[in-house]
């Protein structure tokens, strides 16, 4: 994930209006977003599609990745059941005939 570039990335909402093709090219080509400022203060981060998906993706992967750990701590604390018995004990819940 590209990283602003304090000196290339910040540019004030009327100037980004003003230069509206050139800014996509920019953040299409290096990956980075932009910082779009109004009276001088932060307003609004403007990225490519690209680019926002890369960060979903990698949020996807971080939830999963935390979710296995919770799951691999919880069984560490012997708070799991054998599979067998927890399908047993699904198939007697939804009354389902089959192997145990």
């Amino acid at each position: 994930m590209a990283v602003v570039d304090l000196s290339k990335d910040i540019l004030s909402l009327t100037e980004f209006k003003r230069k509206t093709a050139q800014c996509m090219e920019q953040m299409k080509e290096t990956g980075r977003p932009m910082v779009l400022t109004v009276n001088g203060k932060a307003h609004l981060i403007v990225q490519d599609a690209e680019s926002y998906q890369s960060i979903l993706d990698a949020m996807d992967r971080a939830e999963a990745i935390e979710g296995i750990k919770r799951g691999l701590e919880s069984v560490a604390r012997g708070e799991g059941k054998p599979l067998k018995q927890a399908f047993a004990e699904l198939r007697r819940k939804l009354d389902v005939r089959g192997k145990a």
